[in-house]
């Protein structure tokens, strides 16, 4: 299996310089293809920046939350965020609205083992805490992210009975705990919504140099983005995490077990669509694994 879904429209390095030399002149210079995610693909443009075109027709509406939210965003984090630096309109060649990113230097984190992540411990914390505040009326919603879990439970069920997770009946015990949690009933609050070793940037040392991909980022419950301490982390890191987390601002202990949940729900989906033999697959493995040992 491959790590994405397929792709609905086809995006290659041609495409981007083409938008950018007839939208943004200014700009245009090589380009060269970087990485194709589950929604968009990523190419280098020039040495400092990048262009970010939705590949999948869901992934359309998405850019648009990214282009309105993410320089209010970039003002609250105390790490790098990928504010765009131009915004693209849609063409007859190409019907979806595209973005020009920053380009940030470093190593995609799920391409370290989960031991060399805990350097990141400290800052992924801080961003989490700083997300953590209270989003404004107009924020958006998502149906899939930061919903009470209960509303997760149809589909987990589904990939729980499939045969193809892991110790499916530990699992379910897991996810009984977890939506036995309180819900939240506070404000709702910034949610990245997908904070994998995948959208986490670091730096040579290690330590976290930019979080990336804010394709579904929304209002709603922040055990969501908690998720990451599994996702992310082994035992050691997630203490790390946890511990730095707790300093930067009260978490009580159902956060905590309906995060764990979170983590059993993207997990799940990653092992359910793309099996566990590429990169993004063996993170969806880690996060399973890691929910059995707490």
């Amino acid at each position: 299996m491959t790590d994405a879904p397929s792709a609905d429209i086809h995006v290659d390095a041609e495409l981007a310089a083409g938008l950018v030399a007839s939208q943004h002149p200014d700009l245009a210079g090589p380009v060269t293809f970087a990485a194709s995610g589950w929604d968009c693909a990523l190419f280098r443009l020039g040495d400092d920046l990048a262009v970010r075109l939705p590949r999948r027709t869901l992934a359309a509406g998405l850019v648009l939350h990214e282009q309105r939210w993410l320089p209010e965003l970039a003002a609250l984090s105390p790490v790098p965020l990928p504010a765009p630096v131009r915004v693209g309109r849609p063409t007859r060649e190409f019907p979806f609205a595209w973005s020009i990113v920053p380009w940030f230097e470093g190593v995609a984190a799920y391409s370290v083992e989960p031991a060399w992540r805990a350097a990141a411990a400290p800052g992924l914390a801080a961003f989490v805490a700083a997300l953590g505040t209270g989003a404004p009326a107009d924020a958006p919603l998502n149906p899939f992210r930061g919903v009470p879990l209960a509303a997760r439970d149809d589909v987990v069920r589904v990939r729980l009975a499939s045969g193809r997770l892991p110790d499916a009946v530990a699992l379910t015990a897991v996810w009984e705990r977890s939506l036995s949690a309180p819900t939240w009933h506070r404000p709702a609050a910034w949610v990245h919504g997908d904070l994998h070793p995948a959208n986490l940037v670091l730096a040579a040392s290690g330590a976290l140099a930019a979080v990336i991909d804010f394709g579904d980022v929304c209002a709603g419950d922040p055990a969501c983005d908690l998720a990451t301490a599994w996702l992310t982390f082994d035992v050691a890191g997630r203490a790390a995490f946890r511990a730095e987390l707790e300093h930067r601002q009260e978490t009580d202990a159902a956060t905590w077990d309906r995060a764990r949940g979170w983590a059993l729900v993207l997990g799940s989906a990653i092992v359910d669509s793309v099996g566990t033999s590429g990169a993004l697959g063996r993170v969806g493995a880690h996060a399973l694994a890691q929910v059995l040992l707490d």
